[in-house]
C-alpha cells in the first residue's frame, strides 16, 4: 500500500518554495547553513529560515509568486544557532542527531510513482493517488473523472465528484509528506529546506541510495558532530547527496516528487 501526491499538492508546494529558497542559498554561498519552515494556505504564505546567509526578500517574495502565484509573503530571517554554527567551523560534521533508513523501492511503489507522473504530465494541478495491490485510487484537481476513468479503466477517481484543490482548498507545510516521498525509508527526519550539512537531507539521501543499489534495507544513526557514518566521512556522504539533488536540478526540483 503506498500515497504518493503530485507537486502541486498544498504540503508540496510548501517545499518546493523551501528548497527554492535554499536554491538561493546556495546561489549566494557555497556551502550555506539553512533550515527553512513554510506553511501556506488560502493567500498566506509563511516562512521561516534560519540562515548563514542573508537573502533579499524581494527574491524570496520573487520564487514565492513564481510557484504559488499572488500571496501574501511573511518573510522571517534569522542567525542560524552558534552551537550549531560552530559544529560546521572546520568542515562537514553530521549535522544532527538521527535514524536514518533507506529500504528497497517494492514494484508496487514504482507503478505508482509512474501513475503519478503520467497523470501530472497531463493535469499538473493538485493531486494525490494511493496502490494498494489491485486498488488504484486517483484523486485529480481540475481534471474530468469521466476522461480519468477511460483511461484508468479499473480505478476509482475522484470519490466525491469533481474539485478544484490547491492552497485556497487546503493550507500545506514543509515535510508534511514525507510517506510519498520516502516509501518506506520514512524515520523522523524532514527532507526539505534544509541544506546538506544537515543529516535529515544528505545521510536519507544516501542511505535510500545504498538500499537501491544493493537491494538490501540500510538502518544507520548518527550524533550530532559525528565525522563518520558508515565507514565513510561525513563529507563523502555530503557530495553524494549534492551530486544526486543537483543532478535533478537543485533543492526546489527535489522537493517535487522526493525520492520516489
Amino acid at each position: 500500500m503506498f500515497e504518493k501526491v503530485n507537486p502541486s499538492h498544498p504540503d508540496k508546494v510548501a517545499d518546493r518554495i523551501a528548497g527554492a529558497i535554499v536554491d538561493l542559498a546556495y546561489k549566494n554561498q557555497d556551502n550555506p547553513k539553512i533550515a527553512v519552515e513554510v506553511l501556506i494556505g488560502h493567500g498566506k504564505c509563511h516562512i521561516i529560515a534560519e540562515s548563514s546567509v542573508c537573502l533579499a526578500t524581494s527574491e524570496v517574495k520573487e520564487l514565492v509568486k513564481r510557484i504559488a502565484g499572488n500571496v501574501a509573503v511573511d518573510y522571517v530571517e534569522v542567525p542560524q544557532d552558534k552551537h550549531l554554527a560552530e559544529n560546521q567551523a572546520d568542515g562537514f560534521r553530521c549535522g544532527d542527531n538521527g535514524i536514518f533508513r533507506g529500504v528497497p523501492l517494492t514494484k508496487e511503489q514504482k507503478e505508482l510513482a509512474r501513475v503519478a507522473r503520467e497523470i501530472y504530465a497531463a493535469y499538473p494541478t493538485d493531486g494525490k493517488y494511493i496502490l494498494n495491490g489491485e486498488r488504484l485510487i486517483i484523486c485529480q484537481s481540475q481534471a474530468r473523472s469521466t476522461e480519468l476513468s477511460s483511461k484508468y479503466k479499473t480505478a476509482e477517481v475522484n470519490p466525491l465528484g469533481d474539485w478544484f484543490g490547491g492552497t485556497d482548498v487546503d493550507t500545506g507545510a514543509t515535510n508534511r509528506k514525507l510517506g510519498s516521498d520516502m516509501a518506506d525509508s520514512v524515520t523522523g527526519g524532514g527532507l526539505h529546506g534544509k541544506d546538506l550539512s544537515k543529516a535529515d537531507v544528505s545521510v536519507n539521501v544516501y542511505a535510500f541510495i545504498k538500499a537501491q543499489e544493493t537491494g538490501v534495507p540500510v538502518e544507520l544513526c548518527c550524533a550530532i558532530g559525528d565525522e563518520y557514518i558508515d565507514g565513510k566521512p561525513y563529507n563523502e556522504i555530503v557530495e553524494i547527496a549534492r551530486e544526486f539533488i543537483f543532478d535533478l536540478g537543485g533543492f526546489e526540483k527535489f522537493a517535487e516528487w522526493g525520492l520516489v
